[in-house]
């Protein structure tokens, strides 16, 4: 018995779970389909919260802007880069990022390749 062919279809609406009442922040939605390649996530930044800034050494990151208004910090000096509604943002493997949510929050969508297995790094080594 063949397995059946995949097919495309439609897993979430981010508008939608951005527009439902506000939680506290959190992942709203993440990819869960067997067998797939990617890793997505809807993620919520409650006003004013931040992710710490952190540097993904395998992975890039395709980051979308679905609501609100926050801020990417970015580069060596962390320079700000205002983010709004509808910005789409590569975040390189390799460099340092961090995000804070401004005064409505900021809900976004992510997208990147399946991590990979655990591996054991050298000690000092960003994880």
């Amino acid at each position: 018995m063949t397995s059946p062919e995949p097919e495309p279809r439609v897993l979430c609406d981010a508008r939608a779970l951005a527009d439902t009442p506000p939680v506290p922040g959190g992942v709203l939605w993440k990819l869960a389909e067997s067998g797939r390649q990617l890793d997505a996530n809807v993620v919520r930044l409650a006003p004013g919260t931040a992710v710490a800034p952190h540097r993904e050494p395998d992975l890039d990151v395709l980051l979308f802007v679905v609501a609100g208004d926050g801020v990417l910090g970015a580069g060596t000096g962390d320079e700000p880069r205002r983010l709004t509604e509808g910005a789409a943002v590569w975040l390189p493997h390799g460099s340092t990022r961090s995000l804070t949510a401004g005064p409505e929050g900021l809900t976004y969508f992510t997208v990147h390749r399946r991590r990979p297995g655990m591996r054991i790094r050298p000690r000092g080594e960003d994880s």
